[in-house]
């Protein structure tokens, strides 16, 4: 796949300090001397983009000759390069060396081809990204996400999927860098196989190296017997980079999914459904592995326009609940449509539940990104005139503070004697200045300039949640509002409002918070606010509720409003 040619330069130093907190929180076994080796100050390093086959946007930062670390929906992974200087970074676990072949092309790594060391597997959760090496070498020919525990690859007597490959050694990624192989580093001793005779060393000589493509077709073939499951065509970023699914193909995905998500997914109890929960959460978990939905990659290009024309078939209905936000609001589950649909093969109800339970991981809840912008308005014209803009023209802050800069300069209005102070002329006074202090000021500050003309323009906002287009809602986005009422017998509750407008699903947050605090929460219609909810929870629980929305779902403090209400206990800054 062939980047973006979107090479920027990290030069700055802000940028490299983020990237190195942003790896010191990933990656806590790394000393503050290997974060330094790794992000170093003096030397260059950039950031390209490049997209999966799956239409993922992958960030791929490079020191000067090689990739050291990906970033996929903001989870940053490290490259086998960097893995080959710091070997024990991740969990290992090792498999047999014609195994990389598969896994380079594609493929996920069964537990069938994972070697057990007599002091036993690694410990490690679901989830947990782990490295993967070959036998009899420690340099790491993997990165990949385990989708079980430990203790459940055991349980399930290592049979089944493993971990779900994202990058290998000899993938597209690796061909970015110097196209250098593993080095070989001797296994830690406690790992060497038994049944070696007396005498012989535990690791291969470096000469005696395993090159996959010297290996005859008689070693391949046990290999073979070793991943008696086939391995599926995967979602690595390995397969091809470039590989894009026609139109057509796409549109018959994502019918595939919306059907079986409808049929096995969606119960009524679930209704109204946020559109975005039913793509990101439902449809997803019924997606084949090797395939990724890619609304833009459909003939349907917005996922509104898809959901319309199943609602012109009759086959549910949709309404935009909030300004700007969808949820189904009914189904029709005697359709014929739905009751003809055959669930694919591989997806049991029970193993459908225990999918989307390893997906969670991938729909983690990403915070919108939000932007203030400007209006013109009547009033406003005549300073906005010069630059081309009409009545109704949008900007953002910083196209406003130029128009004012042009405008300033062009007009000559900087003072000359103090070059802070702008001179008010005839048009900044009417559109800038209230009646009363149209006499008394002759001169304005350049910020308050700025702040003033601000002030003045209607308020909008643009709103883009990940993966999808951006939305501009008029006036200013209303925070999520935390209050606490008293209810009878001087029980306190805790409410909150306006998680729609993030994107957020009020029942998921109900039902989460409700587990992390072990108190009763409930959604009931949000007074005055037409088709909104608010949650309701027993108790204060502004502490918990402000972990959960700063820390884990990353909303910016600004957009959330009365965190200040916490209890009054050795109160937390």
């Amino acid at each position: 796949g062939s980047p973006d040619n979107f090479v920027t330069h990290l030069g700055f130093y802000h940028c490299r300090r983020k990237l190195r907190s942003e790896v010191a929180a990933a990656f806590p076994t790394l000393s503050t001397e290997q974060l330094a080796e790794l992000i170093p100050n003096k030397e260059e390093l950039n950031v390209i983009k490049i997209h999966s086959h799956k239409g993922e946007a992958i960030t791929v930062y490079m020191n000067h000759r090689n990739p050291i670390l990906f970033e996929v929906e903001k989870v940053l992974y490290p490259t086998v390069y960097t893995l080959w200087v710091y070997p024990d970074l991740l969990p290992a676990f090792a498999t047999w060396p014609p195994v990389l072949q598969k896994l380079a092309g594609g493929a996920d790594l069964m537990l069938p081809g994972v070697v057990v060391p007599p002091s036993g597997l690694p410990r490690v959760q679901r989830g947990t990204l782990c490295a993967v090496t070959l036998l009899g070498n420690r340099a790491p020919v993997a990165v990949g996400v385990a989708t079980m525990s430990t203790e459940e690859m055991l349980a399930a007597g290592m049979k089944g999927k493993g971990f779900a490959v994202l990058h290998t050694h000899l993938d597209h990624l690796w061909e970015y860098g110097d196209k250098s192989s593993p080095p070989t580093l001797a296994p830690l001793v406690t790992d060497c196989l038994q049944g070696k005779e007396p005498g012989s060393s535990c690791c291969p000589e470096p000469q005696q190296h395993v090159d996959i493509r010297d290996l005859s077709l008689k070693d391949r073939d046990t290999c073979a017997e070793l991943g008696k499951e086939e391995l599926p065509e995967n979602r690595a970023l390995t397969a091809s980079l470039s590989f894009s699914l026609p139109a057509e193909q796409m549109d018959a995905l994502f019918n595939q999914c919306f059907f079986h998500a409808l049929k096995c997914k969606v119960k009524k109890s679930d209704l109204p459904l946020l559109t975005s929960t039913f793509l990101g959460s439902h449809m997803v978990s019924c997606c084949p592995a090797g395939k990724q939905l890619d609304i833009k990659k459909s003939s349907y290009k917005k996922f509104s326009k898809f959901l319309q024309s199943m609602q012109q078939q009759r086959i549910l209905q949709v309404k935009e609940l909030s300004r700007g936000v969808e949820s189904i609001v009914d189904v029709d589950w005697k359709h014929p449509d739905i009751k003809a649909f055959a669930v694919p093969e591989g997806f049991s109800s029970a193993s459908a539940a225990q999918d989307s339970k390893s997906e969670d991981r991938e729909q983690v809840y990403h915070a919108p990104e939000i932007i203030p912008l400007y209006g013109v308005s009547t009033k406003m014209m005549p300073l906005f005139q010069e630059s081309g803009h009409k009545k109704g023209s949008i900007l953002s802050s910083s196209e406003v503070r130029n128009v004012i800069i042009n405008y300033v300069k062009s007009n000559e209005l900087v003072d000359e004697t103090n070059k802070n102070f702008v001179k008010v002329n005839a048009i900044l006074c009417d559109c800038l200045l209230d009646k009363s202090e149209q006499d008394e000021i002759s001169h304005l500050k350049w910020d308050e300039l700025l702040s003033r003309c601000l002030e003045r323009l209607q308020p909008l906002h643009q709103v883009t949640f990940s993966g999808q287009e951006p939305v501009v809602r008029k006036g200013n986005i209303e925070p999520i509002d935390i209050s606490i009422a008293q209810r009878s017998s001087n029980k306190k509750v805790t409410i909150i409002k306006n998680l729609e407008l993030y994107g957020l699903d009020p029942q998921c947050v109900a039902n989460t918070l409700q587990q992390k605090v072990q108190a009763s929460a409930t959604i009931s219609p949000a007074p005055g606010a037409k088709d909104r909810v608010q949650v309701q929870i027993q108790g204060n629980q502004i502490h918990h509720l402000a972990k959960m929305l700063l820390e884990e779902y990353q909303l910016p403090r600004k957009y959330i409003q009365g965190l200040e209400k916490a209890p009054k206990l050795g109160r937390k800054k």
